[in-house]
């Protein structure tokens, strides 16, 4: 028997290792420019991305990745409570958060231009644009979910205001709000890496496109291999992240089971 540690990792890594085995057989016999080696492909992972581009590169992206992704965060919450908590406010404001709900967030990326340029500034506010949706909207399905019991009981002993923000709202809505969270990550990476092959001189999404645009196929392909990595490390921390906040909700879900 495997213990739980083995198996976590097992369950985190294996697939991951089978796939990448998996190319390395089906891609070693490959004779097409397009289509290198995975031998090829890592090769070029080193001698591209240890270098200078992390600074130049990498680095860039991963601030607008987490500036972007803190406003999307911090303005979702803020209109998913004002919004969940005001009824009369949710149904004035609906139909002008669905118009632009229903734009695509790179549609926005000539219009920013114009007002912004195609500085760190236009690349943040498309991260945001698109990022804010699935944290308000799970913020507001939580905070209108809070159980009538917990909300009069708080009404009772005299807790209002910023009291009940932080002692009721948020934690009653904090499962639906990291759900939110964690689907706003994944599209802040792809929104910033549009954003990038946009007039811009670094970053991931900039070389990536530079790469394919000289033919310099391995490089593009390792670059392509480094957002699937740091997708993936981003997952592991959020998790981490996620575990440590809804540390009671678990136990609370391990409890009910037990009970049933």
């Amino acid at each position: 028997m495997l213990k739980a540690g083995a198996r976590a990792f097992l369950h985190l890594f294996g697939l991951p290792a089978a796939l990448l085995a998996l190319w390395w057989f089906f891609a070693a016999r490959s004779d097409s420019f397009y289509y290198p080696t995975l031998n090829e492909i890592l090769s070029a992972f080193g001698e591209t991305w240890f270098s200078s581009r992390i600074v130049d590169d990498v680095l860039p992206s991963l601030w607008r990745l987490a500036v972007g992704y803190l406003g999307a965060v911090v303005l979702g919450v803020t209109l998913g409570v004002l919004l969940g908590s005001h009824r009369q406010l949710r149904a004035l404001l609906e139909p002008v958060l669905e118009f632009f709900r229903a734009i695509p967030p790179p549609v926005l990326i000539p219009v920013l231009m114009l007002f912004s340029g195609i500085g760190d500034s236009m690349k943040i506010t498309v991260i945001i644009v698109g990022s804010v949706w699935p944290v308000m909207l799970n913020t507001v399905e939580g905070v209108r979910a809070i159980d009538d019991v917990l909300a009069d009981t708080a009404r009772c002993y005299g807790i209002t205001g910023a009291a009940r923000l932080r002692r009721l709202v948020l934690p009653a809505a904090s499962p639906q709000i990291v759900a939110g969270m964690r689907q706003a990550l994944s599209i802040s990476i792809i929104l910033m890496v549009i954003s990038e092959m946009f007039a811009s001189s670094s970053g991931l999404g900039f070389a990536i496109v530079q790469f394919q645009r000289s033919f310099a196929i391995p490089e593009m392909w390792s670059g392509i291999l480094l957002l699937g990595l740091l997708g993936f490390a981003l997952s592991l921390l959020f998790g981490l992240l996620e575990s440590r906040v809804l540390h009671w909700h678990r136990g609370l879900r391990q409890s009910q089971k037990g009970e049933k």
